[in-house]
């Protein structure tokens, strides 16, 4: 059973920087991909940022291209450093895995099969 577990959130200040990490156990297989998640109160979760397994390419979000980081540093294993936030940036932020075989880089929510339970990221204005 493959498991997600992320760590690295917590509160900052406008302008702060965060770093989150996520680990996907349980598997010998390597993910298709790996990405980021965000839901805030009374609104639908967004895709954030996803990486290729293998590294190389990425997709972000257009809210945070320039100030978020996406890293694939150890197999099944990513990273977002998040810098400049924002208080519009609060959010629970969601590590998902997708692990198929062959398939396109998404931000779509129904290309991950496999979901961390979330951690929170508040920045105070």
């Amino acid at each position: 059973q493959v498991q997600l577990q992320e760590s690295g959130g917590g509160s900052v200040q406008d302008g702060g920087s965060l770093r989150l990490s996520c680990a996907a156990s349980g598997t010998t297989y390597s993910s298709n991909s790996m990405g980021w998640f965000r839901q805030s109160p009374g609104k639908e979760r967004e895709g954030v940022a996803v990486i290729y397994a293998g590294g190389g390419k990425t997709l972000y979000a257009d809210s945070v291209k320039g100030r978020f980081t996406i890293s694939h540093v150890a197999k099944n294993t990513v990273t977002l450093q998040m810098n400049n936030l924002k208080p519009e940036d609060t959010a629970m932020y969601y590590c998902a895995a997708d692990f198929r075989a062959i398939a396109p880089l998404s931000l779509a929510e129904a290309d991950f099969g496999y979901w961390g339970q979330g951690t929170q990221v508040t920045v105070e204005s």
